[in-house]
C-alpha cells in the first residue's frame, strides 16, 4: 500500500494497450511488460501458458511496489504465466487498465482495491466475460462485495490497533499519523486503527507522498509548531526516512516507527534511528496473488473459501530481529 524509486519503471503510459498485445515493455514511462520469463526455467509448470494481469495503484517512485513485483514475478515464472504489470495511483486510471485487461482476455487479473468504488463496475465486468480477479494489498474490508475471488494481505486496521498498543508499551504520550494520500483506505484505516489502539493522543497529517522535500518541511514545521508530539508513525519506508531528517531539522525528540520496509528502512532499525517496522510482506501478497489465479485455473482451489483473507502480516521488525531480515533486504525481496 499502500507505500507508495524507480519513477521511470512505475508511470503509466498511454501505450497500455498496444503493449497487453505484444508483451513488450517501454523504457520510459510505465511499464507495461511480460515479466517472469527471466527466472530459471528449472522447475517451471507444464500446463499450458495463461496470462495474469496485475493492476495496482503505485506512485511512481514508490520502493514497496519493487517488492510486490519480484514476488509476482518470481511465481509467474514457476507456473508458466506470462505476467502483465501496470500502475497508477489515480482510481480512474487504474480502472481503465483493468478495462485493458478485460479487453486483451487475460486469464486472471490481481489488483489493488486502494479506492474500492472506483473499481467495482470494472470487476463486475471482468467476473461478466468470465476472468476471475483476486485481490490483494489493499481493500481487505472490500474484496467479497467487490466480487473478489480471495485476498491477500494484512487487515490494516487490526495492524494499526496492535501498532498502537506497542507504542504505549514504549511509553509515549502523544503520536503523529502522517498519511501519504488521502482517502487511500488501507492508509486510512492504519491511522484509524491507531488510534484505536492507543491509550496517548494521535494527531492525522496529511501529505504530498509524490513530493519528497515537501513531505519533509511539512512534518518539520509539525513537529515545530507541537513540541509535545514524542512519537511519529509513518505508512511506507521512504515517508519514514524522510521523516528522521525532518526530526533532525526540528530540533525534535520525537521518535519514528512505520509500516513497510525496504533494505534502507532495516538498516534504519538496526542503528536504531527507526525505533520498528510492520512488514506486511508485498513479496508474498505478490507472489500469492499471481500463484492463486494459477492453482484456480488448474485446479479450482481458492484461499479462503472465498469468505476469509490470507493475512501476510502484521510481522514487527525490531532492533532484535532485523538482522534475520537484512539478508533478504539486501536482495530486494522483503
Amino acid at each position: 500500500m499502500h507505500r507508495h524509486h524507480r519513477a521511470a519503471t512505475l508511470t503509466v503510459t498511454v501505450l497500455v494497450g498496444a503493449l497487453f498485445a505484444t508483451g513488450c515493455s517501454s523504457s520510459s514511462g510505465g511499464k507495461k511488460s511480460e515479466e517472469g520469463d527471466t527466472a530459471a526455467s528449472a522447475g517451471r509448470a507444464d500446463t499450458p501458458r495463461m496470462t495474469v494481469a496485475m493492476v495496482t495503484h503505485a506512485s511512481p517512485g514508490d520502493t514497496f511496489w519493487d517488492l510486490v513485483r519480484k514476488g509476482a514475478q518470481a511465481a509467474a515464472a514457476k507456473d508458466n504465466i506470462k505476467l502483465v504489470y501496470s500502475s497508477d495511483p489515480s482510481a480512474g486510471t487504474q480502472a481503465n487498465l483493468v478495462q485493458n485487461a478485460i479487453d486483451q482476455k487475460v486469464d486472471g487479473i490481481a489488483l489493488t482495491a486502494a479506492k474500492p468504488d472506483a473499481l467495482k463496475d470494472v470487476i463486475a465486468k471482468a467476473k461478466t466475460a468470465g476472468i476471475p480477479v483476486v485481490g490483494f494489498n489493499s481493500g481487505v474490508d472490500d474484496w467479497k462485495d467487490l466480487g473478489m475471488l480471495e485476498y491477500f494481505g494484512q487487515d490494516e486496521n487490526i495492524a494499526g490497533q496492535a501498532f498502537g498498543e506497542r507504542l504505549d508499551q514504549l511509553g509515549a504520550k502523544h503520536a503523529l499519523c502522517v498519511i501519504q494520500e488521502q482517502g487511500q483506505v488501507a492508509l486510512e484505516a492504519r491511522c484509524a486503527g491507531l488510534k484505536k489502539g492507543f491509550g496517548g493522543k494521535t494527531d492525522t497529517l496529511y501529505v504530498n507522498g509524490t513530493d519528497m522535500p515537501s513531505v519533509k518541511s511539512t512534518i518539520t514545521a509539525k513537529l515545530r509548531a507541537d513540541s509535545s508530539i514524542d512519537q511519529v508513525v509513518t505508512l511506507g519506508a521512504p515517508i519514514a526516512l524522510t521523516a528522521v531528517q525532518s526530526l533532525s531539522d526540528a530540533g525534535s525528540k520525537a521518535r519514528i516507527a512505520t509500516f513497510d520496509l525496504n533494505k534502507d528502512l532495516v538498516k534504519a532499525v538496526q542503528e536504531g534511528t527507526v525505533e520498528f517496522a510492520v512488514d506486511q510482506q508485498p513479496y508474498l501478497q505478490g507472489y500469492l496473488a499471481v500463484d492463486s489465479l494459477w492453482l484456480y485455473k488448474n485446479n479450482g482451489n481458492f484461499s479462503g473459501g472465498g469468505t476469509a483473507p490470507v493475512l501476510t502480516g502484521p510481522a514487527f521488525i525490531t532492533k532484535d530481529n532485523a538482522d534475520s531480515v537484512a539478508e533478504f533486504a539486501s536482495k530486494g525481496t522483503r
